[in-house]
Parts: structure tokens; C-alpha cells; sequence
């Protein structure tokens, strides 16, 4: 259920394309593209309830573009991300993270048809859910939750590939005490499946990506999560040739 975290600090939506573009179908979606198209790793970064078009989540896609990857940020909403003041709710109701599962997937289709080896995905709050449905149907590589809504332990048990889940403080959706207890469930797991959990003091829901760029510590404490996630996939997504020689 979502209470009013996921809904604060809202952003201003970016029309601009920065450092990548946009482009009107990618697996169906309207997408801001990031990175080069040839390369074969890929990252799909799936939004909070504001959608594709906030500025510091076309930035993060930019600077994890910057890693080496090809960088896919898809609009689920299909222009009706959330707007401040309306019933969060029913804009719930009207935006399932399972639909938004189902159009995931063509998108990584796609991936895959141009010759992307691995996949990994990132999901911000609503998105972590998308993240954990893809991450349990072994459609990705590798997976990160930042903040998420919606995750059960369950959903936990069910992952088939590495995971971090990186949470808040102050956070009513996912408290640190329900974060912790997904860290019990993976470390429980005899399945040998990678993982990485991790606690920001200080923060609330949504500081990843819903953030004061004139607040220094704001700042630091979103791009310390920003590492850790690039850190992960860097770590968890390599081409099976290369891989093959590390040591």
C-alpha cells in the first residue's frame, strides 16, 4: 500500500533528452535511452510513481551509461505518471506493478535481440516490485531495489539472481526492520544466490532519486547509493566470454 513517502519531494518533470534520448518505442515503451546501443550489457532503469522523465533519474541513467552500459529508463505510465495532489491509491489501481511486469518484458526482448548478453535491472519504490517479478521469472541478471514498495518476503524467496536491496531510515514502506528481515530470508536461502543489503542512516523513502540537488548531504547520500548499485552490477553483470577468464 502506498502512504505519503511515495509521494513526497516531487520532482520536476525533464523534457530534455541530456546526455541521451528519447525515443518513441523501445519494446513498445516511449524510453530514454542512454549509452551505447552496441554494448552487451544492459540496464533497465525501472521509475517511482513520477515516471521516466524526472531530471536526477535521467542523470543517474546517464552516469551508470557511463560504466560501460546501454541504459533503458521505459515509461510505464505511458504519460500518466503521478501528479501531486491526485488520489495516490487509485493512480495505484490504474498502474500495476504487474502490468507494468508484462510490458517489461518486451523491453528486454528487444535487448536481447540486439545482442545484449546480460541484463540487470534497478527499481525505485513502485519499480523495485516490477524489479523483484522480473527477478523471479529469471528474465534479468542481476537486480537492485532502492527504497521498494510492494515486496513481500515471498517475493524475496523467489529471486533467481543476485540482488541488493538498498533501503532508508525513515522509511513507513519498507522500514529497516523489513529490510532486515529480507536480508534473513536471503542469507537463510540455500540456493547460493548473491546479495548485498545495506541501511542509509539519515535518509527517508524516496532519497535515491527524489532529492535537493542543492543539499550537499542529500546529494552524498544519493550518490553513495548510486555506487552501491553500480558497484553491484559491475560485480554481477559481465559478458559469459570475459567472465569466463576471470580468475
Amino acid at each position: 500500500m502506498a502512504n505519503p513517502q511515495c509521494c513526497a519531494n516531487p520532482p520536476t518533470p525533464n523534457h530534455d533528452a541530456r546526455e541521451g534520448k528519447v525515443v518513441e518505442s523501445f519494446g513498445g515503451l516511449r524510453s530514454y535511452l542512454a549509452g551505447a546501443q552496441e554494448s552487451k550489457l544492459a540496464v533497465v532503469l525501472i521509475s517511482d510513481i513520477y515516471g521516466f522523465e524526472a531530471p536526477n533519474l535521467r542523470n543517474i541513467a546517464d552516469k551508470v551509461a557511463s560504466s560501460g552500459y546501454f541504459v533503458v529508463v521505459p515509461d510505464f505510465f505511458h504519460g500518466n505518471a503521478y501528479v501531486p495532489g491526485d488520489d495516490v491509491h487509485v493512480w495505484i489501481k490504474e498502474h500495476t506493478t504487474d502490468k507494468g511486469f508484462e510490458e517489461a518484458k518486451p523491453v528486454i526482448d528487444v535487448l536481447n535481440e540486439q545482442g545484449v548478453s546480460v541484463v540487470g535491472a534497478a527499481g525505485y519504490c513502485w519499480g523495485a516490485k516490477v524489479v523483484a517479478e522480473l527477478a523471479k521469472a529469471n528474465e534479468i541478471q542481476a537486480a537492485v531495489m532502492l527504497h521498494p514498495s510492494f515486496i513481500t518476503d515471498d517475493d524475496i524467496k523467489e529471486v533467481k539472481c543476485p540482488i541488493a536491496i538498498l533501503g532508508a531510515e525513515t522509511d513507513v514502506t519498507a522500514p529497516p526492520e523489513q529490510v532486515k528481515q529480507f536480508e534473513q530470508v536471503l542469507s537463510s536461502s540455500n540456493t547460493g544466490i548473491g546479495y548485498f543489503v545495506k541501511i542509509f542512516p539519515g535518509v527517508s523513502h524516496g532519497w535515491t532519486v527524489r532529492y535537493d540537488n542543492n543539499d550537499a548531504a542529500a546529494v552524498k547520500s544519493a550518490e553513495e547509493a548510486l555506487a552501491d548499485m553500480t558497484d553491484w552490477f559491475n560485480k554481477n553483470l559481465s559478458e559469459p566470454e570475459v567472465a569466463a577468464l576471470l580468475p
